[in-house]
């Protein structure tokens, strides 16, 4: 742990080690403001203990952080009068990734700015739907035994 702290920069700033602006702590978690915000009012909610991504978290953990998330986004958009709230968590390079310690991001949106989160979407037959489906239910039970 003490070697991911040294290379980790969440885990600088749970230590004191690093700068930040802190929204929010309790005995799981930290928000800070983003240092590079997409809007005015992004922040970051980070679990103290070390994890690379969510699916490292017990489940427990991964829940409080994001009861905390919802939260600090009705704070967040009350605070800057944003139109709307993305919250958003990435996990692994495919996903968007940059640092490799869980967080979520807290949002404020408003209609015009300049934060796109498109993404191609077409449609799909219900047979492969239902094929997908039957793939996840076999694997969620795997994980529940």
């Amino acid at each position: 742990m003490r070697g991911v702290a040294v290379r980790c920069v969440f885990c600088r700033i749970v230590s004191g080690d690093e700068r930040a602006v802190k929204v929010y702590e309790d005995e799981l978690c930290l928000a800070i403001m983003d240092i590079a915000p997409v809007n005015r009012g992004h922040l970051l909610v980070i679990p103290k203990k070390h994890y690379e991504t969510i699916l490292e978290m017990p489940l427990k953990e991964a829940s409080h952080i994001f009861g905390v998330a919802c939260m600090l986004a009705k704070a967040v958009k009350r605070a800057v009068g944003a139109e709307g709230i993305n919250i958003v968590q990435n996990n692994g390079r495919a996903a968007w990734q940059h640092v490799f310690h869980v967080h979520i991001h807290v949002i404020p949106r408003w209609i015009g700015d300049k934060l796109d989160l498109y993404w191609p979407a077409s449609l799909s037959s219900f047979e492969l739907l239902e094929e997908v489906a039957s793939s996840i239910r076999r694997e969620l039970e795997e994980l529940k035994t």
